[in-house]
């Protein structure tokens, strides 16, 4: 099984959600034998642009005319970072939430790998059609405040209804998701949010299963 681990934090080893995804990591790897993991860190990656030959270039392919060839090798990134999303089984997003949404980085990430003809396409009769199908994703996210169902805040949440939105629009529509929430009210919520974090993490990833079933709730 291959896993892309997308890291969408800055702050390395000094970032809660990258703690509660190395738990989930290590249990798998309890359970699973053959892992191959594949770990792209969206702020020390150079990512392409999506503006200039690029966009250019998408809107060539949306209208069903080839790249031009002054274009071809910039797009040549977009379609490498595409074509080593489509190699993974299976996707580990680590992101704090930023501002009630992602971080930036996994939002651009995102707006270079979701293109039409490779991640989806439209049929005859203006339907979409994913193409990423039999994936599954678990997202990890460390939030300064308690975003849950049914507190306060949870209507400010922009962050799980877009990465279930986006994926799911490609195809992924088994997501699971671990909060360590909240992060930022006191020290002690901090440790107690983190390790409850910690612990579902684990116990996720030693009850997961490679094949159709899907992973526990």
């Amino acid at each position: 099984m291959r896993i892309l681990h997308i890291v969408a934090t800055p702050r390395g080893s000094e970032s809660h959600s990258l703690r509660v995804s190395d738990a989930f990591l290590k249990g798998l790897a309890a359970q699973e034998g053959d892992v191959e993991l594949d770990v792209i860190d969206l702020y020390r990656h150079e990512l392409p642009p999506v503006a200039g030959d690029n966009i250019e270039a998408k809107y060539s392919l949306m209208v069903g005319r080839p790249i031009d060839r002054n274009h071809q090798e910039s797009w040549r990134q977009v379609e490498s970072l595409i074509e080593q999303f489509l190699a993974a089984d299976m996707y580990l997003i680590t992101a704090p939430m930023w501002n009630f949404g992602v971080p930036y980085a996994l939002k651009y990430y995102i707006d270079c790998i979701v293109q039409p003809g490779y991640l989806f396409r439209y049929d005859e009769t203006g339907q979409v059609v994913p193409l990423v199908n039999g994936r599954r994703m678990v997202c990890v996210t460390a939030r300064g405040a308690d975003y849950s169902a049914g507190s306060f805040l949870a209507p400010y949440d922009f962050q799980e209804p877009y990465l279930r939105a986006i994926f799911g629009f490609v195809g992924v529509t088994d997501i699971r998701f671990i909060h360590a929430q909240p992060m930022d009210i006191t020290p002690h919520q901090r440790e107690a949010a983190l390790s409850e974090a910690i612990g579902r993490a684990r116990d996720l990833g030693e009850g997961f299963r490679t094949g159709p079933a899907a992973v526990p709730a």
